[in-house]
This record gives structure tokens, sequence and C-alpha cells, in this order.
């Protein structure tokens, strides 16, 4: 079963709390959205193994941990998930990047794949995909799939927000599969969208929001 880690910590729900406000900008929405994928990044890694390594220190020689983050791959989903890429990578320097593009189709709700580049020595590295939504599963199950096609096997989702739609399809098809987010809302509407949500996070991070 998915091991669904939901951050309770009160700066993380302060801050999705500002990504909710239907007024803010996108010049103030992308900032909230750089330091909430930080946070969340920070969480994601709680458990990852560390490597010990002897240093000089100005009393002497001393061994530390070391994250070895060059044995991640951060996986933006297109085009929304670029817009967690800055935080994360803050918190990852050393880690590579592989992208994956899909396009909703918004009758069917299903994903359509148009764009894969993966990083190389992929399936030795654990995947970090970042997406804002997780909505109805699709886009990210495509991902998961794809990513074990090429022979990564350890894959953890980060996610601003994810519907239990989307959670129990995910359990259902890939139970290995690690999530962490800043909230899980109550539900999906007609559209596929979630409710209460924060809209189109990627018509909000990349300005794109259609006037009425």
């Amino acid at each position: 079963m998915n091991q669904v880690n939901e951050i309770k910590h009160p700066l993380v729900q302060h801050l999705i709390g500002q990504l909710r406000e239907h007024n803010r900008s996108p010049a103030q929405f992308r900032p909230v959205v750089d330091r909430l994928s930080y946070l969340l990044c920070y969480e994601a890694l709680k458990n990852f193994a560390t490597v010990p390594e002897e240093i000089r220190t100005w009393a002497g020689s001393t061994k530390v941990e070391r994250l070895g983050d060059s044995g991640i791959t951060v996986v933006p989903i297109l085009r929304a998930g670029l817009g967690m890429l800055n935080g994360v990578m803050d918190l990852l320097p050393g880690a590579s990047v592989s992208v994956v593009g899909f396009e909703r189709n918004e009758e069917t709700l299903q994903p359509h794949a148009y764009y894969e580049k993966w990083a190389p020595n992929v399936a030795e590295k654990t995947a970090l995909v970042i997406d804002p939504m997780l909505a109805t599963g699709g886009t990210f199950l495509a991902t998961v799939e794809c990513l074990k096609a090429v022979g990564c096997q350890r894959v953890h989702g980060v996610f601003l927000l994810a519907a239990p739609e989307g959670l129990d399809e995910l359990n259902r098809q890939h139970p290995d599969v690690l999530v962490t987010v800043a909230a899980v809302d109550e539900r999906l509407n007609e559209l596929g969208y979630i409710i209460p949500g924060l809209g189109d996070a990627g018509d909000r991070i990349f300005n794109t929001v259609v006037k009425k």
C-alpha cells in the first residue's frame, strides 16, 4: 500500500493556504510554490540514505553524513511541474533532471504523452516526480509506468495537492510508490479538478489564465 505523507507542519499549511487565494497574482503565486516545493522535498527525503565521509575540520578530521543527491533524478511533469523545479533544485543541486510531457484530453481525462528525456543511468536512481496536482492520477500513473519501463524502480511523487480518487487509483496500480503532499483535498469535480483545490496551477504559475 502506498505511503502517503500529508505534511501537517504549520508553515506548509500556511503556504498552501496562500496558494488557494484566488486573487493572488502569478508574481505572488510563484515564490510561494518555490518555498512550498522546497519544504515538501525536505520531507520527501527524510528516509533517504546518507553516506559517511571523513572531512577535515578546524580541530582535525571527523566523520559526517552526506546526502548522495547524484543518486536522485528530479522529474518535473510538463508543464506545471517546472514551476516546482527551482525550489527542489535549491535543495538538491547535485541531482539530475529528467523530463516528461503529457497533455490531458479534456473529454476522457486521460494523458497523452508527447515528450520524454531521461537522465543517464536513470534506472539506478531514485526518481522524485514533481507536479503541483495529483487529480485523477492519470498523468502521474503514466509517468510511473514510463519510469518503470526504463528500469527505474524507486519512485516518489511530490505534489502540492492531491485528490482521494487519484491516490486510490495510484494505490491500486502502483502500491510501491511513495507520495508526499501538502494536503489531500475533498474530491474531484465533474471536470476532474480538485475541490477546493487552487484552480489550474500551471496557468497560475505561467500567467496563462484566460480572463473572463
